[in-house]
This record gives C-alpha cells, structure tokens and sequence, in this order.
C-alpha cells in the first residue's frame, strides 16, 4: 500500500490558511481536495448521526448516509428539491432515494466539487448548478423542498441564506438544514485557541458563530412558520471525533506529519465539543400556505 503524505492540494490549504479571500469555502475545499484525508467515508465530508460510540469503523459509511435521511426526512415525497453546498456529490443519490423528487438540483459555490462530484450527481439524476447560497440563481417559487447538511455556517450570512430559501420554496414548502451552533464563546486562551485554529482551518469568520435560538429566530425572522429544532451533538460529533482518533491511532499508511496536523486539528475540535462550546442542530421549518 503506497504511503499517504502530504498532497499538492493539502499544501495549498495550508498556505491558504494565510489569506482565504473572497470566497473562503471554496477556497477550503478546492484546496482540500476530493480526497480528504479526515473524511468518515470516502466522497463524504458530514459527521455522520451514529448509532454507536464511534469505534465500531464499519458503522461509518452507514452513519454519514443515516445522517443525510435525518436532514432529507421532513421534505415532501415527489416535490423538487434543492440541495444547497451538497458537498462532492455523495449525499444526492440518497436524497434521490429518500424523496424520490421530481427534480433535485445541487447547488454548490465550489465549481471543483461539483467536478469531482458529476458521476455521483449523473446517478441522482441532478443538476448541477454552481452558485452562491445567499444570491441564488433560481427564480421565485421554484422548489417544493430545501436542504442543506453541514454547510450554514460557511456561508456568507445565515439570514440571507433563509431569506433566499424562503424565496425560492413554493407555499407549503419546507426547509431542513443540519448545522453546527455555538453554544458560549471562549473563556481562557485554550478554548481561544481552539476556536481561532477551527475558524482558520475552515476559513470560517467569527460571524458564523451563532447560538442555536439565534439561529431560529433568523429562520422565523425570514417568514417560516412551525421552526423545530434539536440539539445532538451526542450522536454526530462525539462519535465522529472517536472515530478519527481511533483511526489516527491504527493508520499506519499516512506520513507522521500529516498524522500529527490531523491530531492537533482533531484535538481543537475536541475541545470545543468537551468544553461545551458548540453543539450539532437539526432544524426544520415550513414556507406558509
């Protein structure tokens, strides 16, 4: 087996880490590549809604799939269905399966994922359309059904973005994001840090942080009615980070320094979650009429 070390595309994220840009999610994942070395599963970039601890390795692929059913679940059956920021493709042959849409269309700021992801969009039967999610290029009333997994907080303005999702959906239409919500900001430069390397790493602004009432509110702020919302972190992240610990300890095929910046990322990410800094939402919500 060849050894894994650092990428092209790895050596870029780093060096982009200094200056992001305009549009740092592309920038983010453009540099990360198609082949994340972190990822739960191969094509996949969610946490995943366990089942487990986490050190069951086999669950993984099942609970990135299991998580996207969970965001796809309040849509309406047969409708047509924008997936927003839907990653490098893998997540749409399930929201195809799980919704069987008329139409899905995947919406992405990122023009490489939708590159990297065409097969598996081909498979879904979507559309690829590369765009931004708080100026989306659809008209009115377009969609019966909205969803986005994991990719709220990259985006521009959380607000806007509901704003967006409300003028596109059709009355009665409903939207179903997956995020990642702040629960308290820093105290001590550990927890600081922490949040500084996570913003950096992800080309995040400090912004993005947003609590999860804040984040209803934004929701029925842009006119939808019935928002239910649910914190579980303990079934997404926690898993999660077992899983890339547990996998960091047995991978003998990756480089000692790409093993080393994958553990101190993932040590980060740690600490915000043990810490009780920053949960994992579902919410839902439904266009009036």
């Amino acid at each position: 087996m060849t050894r894994a070390g650092w990428t092209g595309a790895n050596l870029r994220h780093v060096a982009s880490m200094l200056r992001y840009g305009s549009n740092p999610a592309a920038t983010v994942y453009d540099s990360i590549g198609s082949d994340f070395f972190l990822a739960l599963a191969p094509g996949w970039l969610n946490l995943g809604l366990w089942e487990g601890d986490g050190s069951d390795p086999t669950e993984a692929p099942i609970a990135v799939r299991r998580l996207v059913e969970e965001v796809a679940r309040p849509l309406p059956l047969g409708g047509d269905v924008l997936d927003v920021g839907n990653g490098l493709g893998a997540q749409d042959p399930v929201i195809a399966a799980a919704l069987r849409p008329r139409s899905l269309t995947a919406l992405n700021i990122t023009f490489g994922q939708l590159v990297a992801g065409r097969g598996r969009l081909r498979d879904a039967g979507a559309r690829p359309v590369c765009g931004d999610a708080v100026r989306m290029p659809f008209a009115d009333a377009s969609f019966d059904g909205v969803l986005s997994v994991e990719a709220a907080f990259h985006f521009a303005s959380r607000q806007a973005f509901f704003g967006e999702a409300f003028r596109v959906l059709r009355p009665g239409g409903v939207l179903s994001i997956s995020d990642v919500p702040t629960m308290r900001y820093p105290d001590g430069p550990r927890e600081a840090l922490a949040a500084l390397a996570m913003l950096r790493v992800w080309g995040l602004r400090v912004s993005s942080a947003a609590g999860p009432e804040q984040i209803a509110r934004s929701v029925e702020a842009a006119g939808f009615a019935d928002v239910r919302s649910r914190l579980i972190g303990d079934r997404v992240i926690d898993p999660a980070l077992r899983f890339v610990r547990d996998r960091l300890d047995r991978d003998e095929d990756a480089s000692s320094s790409l093993r080393l910046a994958a553990r101190a990322m993932t040590a980060q990410a740690s600490t915000l979650w043990e810490r009780g800094l920053v949960d994992y939402l579902f919410l839902s919500a439904r266009k009036p009429g």
